[in-house]
């Protein structure tokens, strides 16, 4: 029984490829951490639609354009275990890999970018400044001192509206399509791709463990990659650089804990068949 290849991988940013939502540490920066947390919390669980609340939390928080760059930081200190290791495995096994976040565009791209995804292939929001805010005739001071005025509001900021990009960034390409996340919004745009991936690693949503196809409950993101290439892709990174070696072990080894659940009893039968049989 073979396990098919998924040529597309669509990652979600925060909570995913790294631990830190990037709201969260804007909130933290200006005193607002424990009510902003709550807020995005509840949209990720599916409790509030995030486009009632996007515009709400970066209005009581109010960053500035340097505050919005600083996040690509904390976005790379707590990168997710494996990602970087993961994401450059994939993309050496041929898949085209693509980041969808709600998060930020700036941060987002340069944190993408980093991980070596092309920028085209990465989706985020984009925010407008206040060109007269801060030391704003000071030409030096502007740039970094600009605070933010409003946000371009789109798919990416409504709880269903990451399966429209998916589609978008898809076009009339050929080949199977994963998507991995965190939250709801992931779990609804399960629709636009052929699997959805439950991540669990950083936060664990109820109604995502519950509902995803597949459901990986590690804090490495290792176990994608026979997820997303079957028994053949951990074949093929063995014989690659030491690196890809010791990637691939350890998914099989993560695997063989138990920490890929199922919750489509066919899916899982087919993954445990591939398995065996290799």
């Amino acid at each position: 029984m073979r396990w098919p290849h998924y040529e597309h991988v669509f990652f979600d940013c925060d909570s995913t490829l790294t631990a830190v939502e990037g709201i969260d540490v804007l909130a933290e920066a200006a005193g607002l951490r424990e009510r902003i947390a709550e807020l995005t919390q509840a949209a990720m669980e599916g409790d509030l639609d995030l486009n009632d609340i996007y515009d709400m939390r970066l209005r009581a928080v109010q960053p500035t354009r340097q505050q919005v760059l600083d996040i690509r930081r904390s976005y790379k200190r707590h990168m997710v275990e494996d990602a970087a290791l993961v994401v450059t495995a994939l993309q050496s096994l041929g898949h085209k890999v693509y980041i969808i976040s709600g998060g930020l565009a700036e941060p987002v791209e340069e944190f993408g970018i980093y991980l070596g995804i092309p920028r085209e292939r990465i989706r985020a929001v984009g925010i407008t400044y206040n060109e007269l805010s801060g030391h704003w005739w000071e030409k030096k001071a502007a740039r970094r001192e600009k605070q933010y005025l409003t946000y371009d509001d789109g798919a990416l900021t409504v709880s269903d509206g990451k399966a429209q990009i998916v589609r978008e960034l898809l076009g009339d390409q050929r080949g199977r399509s994963l998507l991995i996340g965190d939250g709801v919004s992931d779990l609804l745009a399960g629709r636009a791709v052929d699997l959805f991936v439950g991540y669990g690693g950083v936060n664990t949503r109820s109604k995502v463990q519950n509902e995803a196809p597949v459901f990986i409950n590690c804090q490495s993101l290792a176990p994608l990659l026979p997820l997303a290439g079957g028994p053949a892709a951990l074949r093929l990174l063995r014989t690659g650089h030491m690196q890809y070696q010791t990637l691939s072990t350890k998914a099989a080894y993560l695997i063989h804990t138990g920490v890929v659940t199922f919750n489509n009893e066919h899916l899982e039968s087919k993954f445990r068949g591939a398995f065996l049989a290799s």
